[in-house]
Formats: structure tokens, C-alpha cells, sequence
């Protein structure tokens, strides 16, 4: 391992949640996490935001012209965020760039996703790695989740077995055993199931602070009902796309708007705590919580409530930044296509083999 070369990489990503792209330095050669530097976040402005929505809603049916041009403005958003990043950082020599999925249907085989890779190493004159899910998907994985790896390297020194819930637009588990061994698997709704209600019925883009939900009741019979949804009880490997939740959503309309949100959140909440129960091998020592999900209170809440057998806690109580791991996992996936490392597994996305993904673009 004296020969894994170490880079000190910036990693962006961007979800389905729609908040934004978020922004990671690390120090690491792919095994080891030396030194996470800075984090940054870079909110959507409301025309980009809304562009990518109607990409998102439009599937498949999208104007080729139109997503050319989405895609173009996307990617000198995140350009003028690394040029940013650069004004602070001068030394970063690589780059892993999540790119912004637009539709992920894995068991159709379907990924869309947007994001020039070539012009960001072209105008940031610096190598970088994307589309780290293609050779994934092309190996029969799902192409998701892909941040078990970062998570176990976090976990080195934490007691085991742990669970890391990353809560983006859907929510995602990696499970680390005594021995280390990993498993990893969408588990159903995250931020976008709510923010798509708010969105509709309040006119604001997220519930922040969770404090729509924190002043609703949840609706038992309809929380029920939601959680009857059939990919809740598919076995792992899995990933799933925000979409298909679309028409359990359906099932709040009638409710008030802090009636909905409570709902969705329980929504959320619950299914979390399902595929924990569920699929878990062995009840953990603890469960961390990241990803945007981890900054709302009220879903925080509802999950220790509703899983009082179950250590709950913010990634943020082990110096992690919870809003930022998903960006530091791309930029350590990136050292590790360049390192010619695995970034995905059997067990992680369910690939018939060890996968080496990402390609790589050279800054000239």
C-alpha cells in the first residue's frame, strides 16, 4: 500500500433534494483519510433550480436541446464553485465530481445523469474523475449506493456494528460489522418526498428546520398506507429513484400542509428504521446520521422517538460534517479510480464483481 499515491482532492456532488452542490477537501490515497480541509455549500439559484426540476419531472420525455442547455448551465455552476474553491485552496490536484442524476431506474437499466466532466478539467486545470456509476451499472450493480466505502474509512476507530443512514433526496444505509464487513442499499424516501409537498402546497422549496412538520400531526392511516409501498420490502442490494414514491404522495393530499409534512417526515422516519430492522444483520452499537436530513430537527427527532431501541445520532457529534460527506465520498472514490481501487462491491451495489469505476479527464 506504500505506493498509493495521495492526492488532495475536491469532491462535489449534488442530489436529488435540490438544494444545491456541496463541496469537500480531503487529504487521502484511498485507504486512509488524512485530513478533511474544508467544507463548502453553493445553493441552487431559483432559475437553475427550477430548470433541474422540470428535467426531473419531464423524464423521459425531455427536450434534447433543453437538457443540452440544463446541462451546460449546470456545469459552469459548479465551474465558478471550484474556481471559488480554488481562490482558497490552491494546492487541490484532483477532482471527483458526483455530476447531477436526473432519472435512476436501476432495474431498468436506466441512468441520466448531467454534468460536463471534460470542460470542469478543461477550465479548472485539474484532472478529474466522473461518472463513477457507469462501469457499476455495466457490471450489474445499481450503480448506488456508492459512499459505503468513504464511510467504513471514517469509521476506523468507531465501535462496531455500525450503521451510517444517509439521508439525501432518498435515504441510503451502509452497514459496517464487527470484522468490517459492508453492506449498502437505498431505503426508501428522503428529503425530496418532502420537499416535493412543501414545494406544492406551500410554494417554498424545503421544509426548513423541519418546522412545517414540527407544527403538524401526522396522519396514522395514511402513514400506513405509505409505508406499504412495495420497494420498503425488497431485499438488498437496491437503489431506488425519488420517483417512485410519486404516487404514494398522492395519498397526503386532503391533509393540511403541516399535516403533510408531519406525515411525509414520519414517512421518511419510519422506513429508515424498517430497513434497519429488517435487513440489518446485527443490531448496532450506534446509527449516524448524515446528509441533508441530518441538519432537520423534526425528522431527527421522529427518529429517536420512533426507534427508542436504536442509538440515534448526527454524524456532526463525531466532527463529521453531515452535509458534506456525500461531496468528501466522491473525491475519495476519485483517489481510488486513480489508484486503480475498487469503488464498488457485490455487497455495496450488488455488481456481479469488485468494480474499478469512474473515467478520467486529464486538464489538457
Amino acid at each position: 500500500m506504500s505506493s498509493l499515491q495521495t492526492f488532495r482532492v475536491l469532491g462535489i456532488s449534488s442530489g436529488s433534494a435540490l438544494d444545491g452542490v456541496d463541496a469537500s477537501v480531503i487529504v487521502t490515497d484511498g485507504v486512509d483519510v488524512f485530513d478533511i480541509c474544508r467544507n463548502y455549500e453553493f445553493p441552487f439559484d431559483e432559475e437553475l433550480r427550477n430548470n433541474l426540476i422540470k428535467l426531473h419531472k419531464n423524464y423521459p420525455n425531455i427536450d434534447e436541446n433543453e437538457k443540452i442547455n440544463v446541462e451546460a448551465k449546470y456545469t459552469d455552476f459548479c465551474i465558478d464553485a471550484v474556481k471559488e474553491i480554488l481562490e482558497d485552496d490552491k494546492d487541490i490536484n484532483l477532482i471527483g465530481f458526483g455530476g447531477h442524476i436526473i432519472c435512476h431506474k436501476p432495474q431498468e437499466h436506466i441512468l441520466c445523469q448531467i454534468g460536463d466532466n471534460e470542460k470542469i478539467a478543461h477550465q479548472c486545470n485539474i484532472t478529474t474523475v466522473g461518472r463513477l456509476r457507469d462501469a457499476d451499472m455495466l457490471s450489474g450493480g445499481m450503480g448506488a449506493p456508492l459512499a459505503a466505502i468513504y464511510h467504513a474509512a471514517l469509521s476506523q476507530k468507531l465501535p462496531k456494528p455500525l450503521v451510517w443512514i444517509d439521508i439525501g433526496g432518498i435515504s441510503a444505509l451502509t452497514y459496517i460489522g464487527i470484522n468490517g464487513e459492508l453492506l449498502a442499499f437505498d431505503t426508501g424516501p428522503g428529503n425530496a418526498f418532502i420537499n416535493d409537498w412543501v414545494a406544492k402546497h406551500a410554494g417554498i422549496y424545503m421544509d426548513h428546520n423541519g418546522s412545517l412538520a414540527a407544527s403538524g400531526h401526522i396522519n396514522n392511516d395514511v402513514l400506513s398506507s405509505l409505508m406499504r409501498h412495495k420497494f420498503l420490502n425488497i431485499q438488498p442490494p437496491k437503489a431506488v429513484d425519488k420517483s417512485v414514491f410519486d404516487d404514494k404522495r398522492e395519498h397526503l393530499e386532503g391533509l393540511s400542509v403541516e399535516d403533510g409534512a408531519a406525515t411525509a417526515t414520519a414517512f421518511v422516519a419510519d422506513s429508515i428504521i424498517k430497513a434497519i430492522k429488517d435487513f440489518v444483520p446485527e443490531k448496532p452499537n450506534e446509527v449516524i446520521i448524515c446528509g441533508g436530513g441530518a441538519k432537520n430537527p423534526t425528522l431527527m427527532r421522529f427518529l429517536r422517538q420512533r426507534s427508542e431501541d436504536l442509538e440515534i445520532c448526527n454524524s456532526e457529534q463525531h466532527d463529521f460534517a453531515s452535509q458534506a460527506i456525500e461531496a468528501q465520498a466522491f473525491g475519495y472514490l476519485a483517489v481510488r479510480r486513480c489508484n486503480q481501487m475498487p469503488t464498488s462491491y457485490p455487497f455495496t451495489t450488488g455488481a456481479a464483481m469488485e468494480v474499478i469505476g469512474g473515467e478520467v479527464y486529464a486538464n489538457s
